[in-house]
């Protein structure tokens, strides 16, 4: 029988005296952590403020004046960056879930799709891809072919879909390849069809190991928005070029890549967080 009140618990004084080292320990690591972080960063700074170089260097890419006046017209130009961005990564993810599911079929019905994804793929992740937009957004209007756009808009965003579908396919393939398959013998003994199979039971699992290294193509992929300033379409890019050019200074180079910045860093973090997470759940601890 248990009593009616039950002592609480409390920790006896070698536990107490094991959290108070641990605790220690943990601010002296933090404390020499900020330490070292402090003393670096104070050196790579006083390196840089004492070069000789350091005034032409701040004229140059820290112009207040030149800030302010390219600020406007960077911020238009990333506005495209954007749009592309938004367009073209859907089209990336339907391109490359269906390329890595006909690479992973077995029916000789779509042997020549298989065929044509994988000279596909191996094609445009050869190709560089500034290559592929100056091909696609000069050639195809060169072409004057009836009823194709020659919207530059339109076709650096065909461009940089052909590009990273390549990649993010291939990802995808990997993740398929990872499901256990057991998977596959456990879909077979419910009825299910290998067609059904890959899309009610494989392929949800092979998106979910893909995650992470689908988040870095993203990043990827809205930092190579900049490259379709080769073809003359008014990005970030452009814009600040086209600045430094006429006004001879190279401070909204760096204006765009904060706007760059702005949108990386935090995709990065969640990348790190979706790894981390990808980890607790395959140790059990989620």
């Amino acid at each position: 029988m248990k009593p009616d009140h039950a002592e609480a618990w409390t920790p006896s004084a070698r536990q107490l005296e094991r959290a108070r080292v641990a605790r220690g320990m943990r601010v002296r690591r933090a404390l020499l952590a900020t330490a070292v972080t402090v003393v670096v960063f104070g050196v790579v700074l006083a390196v840089f403020l004492t070069s000789p170089g350091w005034s032409a260097f701040r004229e140059y890419f820290l112009s207040t004046k030149d800030f302010t006046g390219s600020f406007s017209s960077v911020s238009k130009g990333f506005w495209m960056n954007i749009r592309i961005f938004l367009v073209t990564e859907p089209c990336v993810l339907v391109l490359a879930s269906l390329v890595a599911m006909c690479r992973q079929s077995r029916s000789p019905w779509l042997a020549p799709l298989r065929i044509v994804s994988v000279v596909y793929t191996d094609l445009f992740r050869g190709v560089p891809s500034i290559l592929v937009i100056v091909l696609i957004g000069v050639g195809v209007p060169a072409l004057e072919l009836n009823g194709v756009t020659t919207s530059l808009f339109w076709l650096t965003s065909v461009a940089l879909t052909l590009c990273y579908g390549a990649y993010v396919a291939e990802v995808l393939r990997a993740g398929i390849l990872a499901v256990h398959p057991t998977q596959w013998s456990s879909a077979e003994a419910l009825g299910l069809s290998r067609t059904q199979a890959m899309w009610r039971v494989i392929f949800p699992q092979a998106i979910r190991r893909a995650v992470p290294p689908l988040m870095n193509d993203l990043v990827s992929l809205q930092k190579d928005t900049a490259l379709i300033s080769v073809v003359g379409v008014w990005e970030a890019m452009r814009a600040a070029s086209d600045w430094q050019g006429y006004h001879f200074n190279g401070t909204p180079l760096l204006v765009a890549a904060t706007y760059f910045l702005i949108v990386a860093v935090p995709l990065t973090r969640l990348t790190d967080w979706l790894m981390l997470r990808q980890i607790r759940r395959e140790q059990g601890r989620i």
